[in-house]
């Protein structure tokens, strides 16, 4: 899918948005994280895909699934097939990484006992299905290793990080990390935005939840503009120095401001409640600050990963049915806007 603004972006402004370049500058502002460097070997058992999907064995005997039989041959029903050749293929042994599990472990312990995992960009959102608890909540390194191997975000990461980049000199980083964040339990998906900046201007805000309407944040709107406006004042401006990127936030329940994340103007990032032309022309024509949207009605949501797709890979190309879809929500968000323009 291509969404991006037709100016190719630079390898730098990528390398940029690694949580290992920019969370040690803005950490007093961020969930508290603890980052470590992977392996190589780790990063080739995450590509790999020419066997079967085995997790690693764990040295410290957690596993992501605790009830699953690790030998098919201590199954009491297990049986070989005459002629399967499973006598003559034995399973290969499961790769193992006891340094950095140990690593891993010992920061889980420290972050409250879960955590939140991702590499230097992205975090395996679109493989939260496959966890037991249906969310991105570890609690071991067996259960990073299942999401992260699980995830087509983090392939991208992997394989095609550069891919939009008009500089491109490699298809990946020379190191990666792995980002454990604090769990919390208690956040609020409708509390977390993107910002967009242009040429040290934020020159829009979108709810990052798109997928389901609410109520409650219709009355704090203009509240929640100043907070971020303000945030983006005294904690961005100036100290994230790409020329045009975005940022993520979440507000408290006590009005506080938390940077989640960096990204790149265009290309895999998601413009969410606006389009990339949408902000090109807000960038060149705003004159009464940033434009602030959220979803305003139950007919405004825009699919996302409720329809067990990632967002990034849904089909958005003319003609297609989420591109009509799309279109439609669009306009709905436009009708709203008008209203509000005639009511006040």
């Amino acid at each position: 899918m291509s969404a991006s603004p037709s100016s190719l972006m630079k390898e730098e402004e990528v390398n940029r948005c690694q949580i290992q370049e920019w969370y040690p500058k803005f950490k007093s502002v961020s969930m508290k994280t603890i980052i470590h460097e992977v392996p190589e070997s780790f990063v080739e058992y995450l590509v790999e895909d020419s066997g079967p999907f085995i997790l690693p064995a764990s040295a410290s005997s957690n596993d992501a699934f605790p009830n699953r039989v690790h030998k098919p041959e201590d199954n009491e029903d297990f049986q070989v097939s005459e002629g399967s050749g499973d006598e003559s293929e034995p399973t290969p042994p499961p790769p193992s990484f006891p340094e950095l599990e140990l690593h891993v472990k010992e920061s889980i312990e420290s972050l409250g006992g879960a955590v939140f995992p991702k590499l230097n960009w992205s975090s395996p959102k679109d493989s939260a299905w496959i966890s037991p608890t249906g969310s991105l909540k570890c609690t071991s390194f067996s259960e990073i290793a299942l999401l992260l191997r699980s995830s087509d975000s983090v392939v991208h990461d992997l394989c095609h990080a550069y891919d939009s980049c008009g500089d491109r000199t490699s298809s990946r980083p020379p190191q990666f990390y792995l980002a454990l964040q604090k769990w919390y339990a208690s956040l609020r998906p409708e509390m977390e935005f993107r910002c967009f900046v242009r040429g040290e201007v934020l020159v829009g805000v979108s709810q990052r939840e798109v997928t389901t309407y609410y109520p409650t944040i219709l009355e704090r709107k203009s509240d929640l503009q100043l907070l971020i406006c303000d945030f983006f004042l005294n904690n961005v401006m100036g100290k994230f120095k790409s020329e045009k990127y975005t940022f993520d936030v979440y507000v408290t329940r006590d009005k506080r401001i938390k940077l989640l994340d960096f990204n790149t103007w265009g290309a895999f990032t998601l413009p969410l409640l606006f389009t990339w032309d949408e902000l090109e022309r807000i960038t060149s024509e705003v004159e009464d600050g940033v434009e602030f949207r959220i979803v305003e009605s139950r007919c405004a949501v825009r699919p996302g990963l409720k329809t067990a797709v990632p967002y990034d890979y849904l089909d958005t190309s003319p003609g297609s049915g989420w591109d009509q879809f799309l279109r439609n929500a669009g306009e709905e968000l436009r009708r709203q806007a008008r209203s509000s323009e005639a009511d006040a």
